[in-house]
């Protein structure tokens, strides 16, 4: 019976591509504009139980990291469809240039932060500079689990108990934070308040720590600058 559902489900998604009408990712109205400067347009992005996106495309290279799980059917224009399963906090990575549309399978709200890189033609040709591109790194109260580098860009998940900070690091280019979950933290002498999904940009970067002042875990992504 799933099979069939999901022959049926596939058979709809195919003719929705052909049938779509196309929009840019700022027109589809599942994704809401929340953060723009020279580097990157955060979007969040919310898309209803058995939903489906219009069909958009991405011009640019972006990041996305997943808000709670989520089983999605990926249709890219002129593709089969696949589906993808993804964990709270994953971070993708995808390359420009493509349309899609994007269904959601599931009876929970598909949510995540989708980070379109402004630059990315001339950070692909750039050098990253940095030691490692995939690691677990730990310090006093926390993790970093580095996952990967793109564009130059560096891409990590923190972990941090109540108290712990990040070290600060003198020589960080500008950082983008996206909460993961529900957070307090202090990158600077006054704490903020982050609601899940929220994105903050560390102009500073981590040349100051980041400290988790709450009195629960602080799970929060990176974006690392070059």
């Amino acid at each position: 019976m799933k099979r069939q559902i999901f022959f049926v489900l596939i058979t709809t998604l195919l003719a929705a591509q052909a049938a779509a009408p196309e929009v840019e990712l700022n027109a589809e109205p599942h994704h809401h504009l929340t953060l723009e400067n020279k580097y990157v347009r955060v979007y969040n992005v919310e898309v209803p139980p058995h939903s489906d996106t219009l069909m958009h495309w991405h011009r640019h290279d972006y990041f996305a990291v997943n808000l709670g799980t989520a089983e999605v059917v990926n249709a890219v224009k002129d593709k089969p469809p696949t589906t993808i399963k993804l964990e709270d906090g994953q971070i993708t990575f995808a390359s420009a240039t493509f349309a899609h549309i994007a269904h959601n399978q599931t009876g929970q709200p598909f949510r995540n932060v989708t980070i379109e890189i402004v630059a990315d033609e001339s950070l692909r040709h750039s050098t990253p500079h940095w030691d490692e591109d995939r690691a677990l790194e730990t310090f006093p109260g926390g993790t970093q689990q580095i996952f990967f580098v793109k564009d130059a860009i560096r891409a990590s998940e923190f972990e941090l108990q109540p108290g712990a900070s990040v070290p600060a690091r003198p020589g960080s280019g500008p950082v983008l934070l996206i909460a993961v979950n529900d957070l307090d933290i202090s990158a600077s002498p006054t704490p903020s308040h982050l609601d899940s999904g929220t994105s903050a940009w560390l102009t500073q970067g981590l040349k100051r720590p980041i400290v988790n002042p709450a009195h629960t875990q602080a799970k929060f992504v990176t974006l690392e600058f070059p």
